[in-house]
């Protein structure tokens, strides 16, 4: 392969792709480090159809991308990839197969080496979760060095990533930054919220009472909406579908209503005993939270970040101005933080040519 990195006839431009179930969506870094994209940039995936289908639908997005900003996809030098997992750190998918990715040709699948082959590019991989990590942390703190932060993302699951000294933790097999399987002190929980004694909360990952079993959506709709609606005859949300009355959570609480407002405390309580535990390993400059009720009303989510606080137990007078800082542009993070943290490699790269 050429030596991509020390081409001068071309821009030299770094592509982030973010690859969901559904959607591909791309941006486009230069080399001063500006996004081209400030907004969405999403095609089809066709994921269900298998993978020979779902690279085909990554390269049209590229060139969707690329026309969009007035290149050329040979303008572009390197790719950063992103998928939810679980993969390893190389992007070979679980044999298990991926929580998005039904297709039974997914089942360990090489899908950064196989993009790498079909684009002729180097192609660098990430989880989701650290990608968009990479990009939470970029934000706040650009190039500096030696900064470290923490960052938990709220959707179907939970995701996110920690950024020691400005390196993403990935760990040897790819799972550093499973966040949302770290097992939680419910004792503690129960302490702060004692209407959640005899919660069951099982995760889809086959443990109890971690992060992801009472902060995710399917916490949501699995634990959280059954242990609640007991307490609350009458709601509206009683006769619905249970995947449906979940995703109308975040509406009601941004209306005040008591029940969801009560299930968005006990995900911020939790979010706060998990960053307790954080803090105690890593002491991290800043902790990141995005998407649940982050992406909402001003409101709640000033409300949802003093909860967050609250659930924090008492720190060292060293550490209680920890910030508590909020994932920007969330529906780009994990194309943007790929893009950054495989420009970081190739500068890194070039540097030892």
């Amino acid at each position: 392969m050429e030596n991509l990195a020390q081409r001068t006839d071309r821009q030299e431009l770094v592509a982030g792709i973010d690859l969901g179930g559904t959607a591909v969506n791309v941006t486009l870094l230069d080399q001063t480090g500006r996004f081209l994209i400030e907004d969405l940039c999403e095609h089809p995936a066709r994921s269900v159809e298998g993978p020979q289908v779902c690279l085909q639908q990554i390269a049209a997005g590229l060139d969707q991308a690329v026309e969009r900003v007035a290149a050329s996809r040979s303008d572009i030098v390197a790719i950063g990839l992103d998928t939810p997992g679980p993969a390893s750190a190389t992007g070979v998918l679980s044999r298990r197969g991926s929580t998005n990715f039904v297709h039974a040709d997914w089942a360990g699948f090489d899908i950064r080496g196989r993009l790498e082959e079909l684009l002729g590019l180097p192609v660098h991989y990430l989880n989701d979760g650290n990608a968009a990590a990479v990009w939470g942390h970029a934000n706040l703190f650009g190039d500096e060095p030696d900064r470290t932060s923490v960052a938990a993302i709220i959707g179907t699951g939970l995701g996110g990533g920690v950024i020691h000294r400005g390196m993403v933790v990935a760990g040897s097999r790819g799972f550093g930054g499973e966040l949302g399987h770290v097992l939680l002190p419910v004792a503690a929980l129960v302490e702060q919220l004692p209407e959640l004694t005899g919660i069951i909360a099982p995760c889809n990952c086959g443990r109890t009472a971690d992060l992801e079993s009472l902060c995710s959506l399917t916490a949501i709709r699995r634990n959280l909406l059954p242990h609640f609606l007991p307490h609350f005859p009458g709601h509206e949300l009683a006769d619905l579908d249970a995947a449906e009355a979940a995703v109308r959570v975040r509406g009601l609480a941004a209306k005040g209503d008591p029940m969801c407002r009560a299930i968005f405390q006990v995900q911020a309580r939790a979010l706060g005993l998990f960053f307790d535990q954080m803090i105690n390993v890593f002491d991290p400059d800043a902790l990141i939270v995005g998407g649940g009720a982050i992406e909402t009303e001003a409101e709640l989510q000033q409300w949802f970040l003093e909860e967050i606080r609250a659930g924090l137990p008492p720190q060292r007078e060293e550490q209680a101005d920890i910030p508590i800082a909020i994932m920007p542009n969330g529906d780009t993070a994990g194309a943007r933080g790929a893009a950054i943290e495989a420009r970081r490699l190739l500068a890194n790269r070039a540097g030892k040519s």
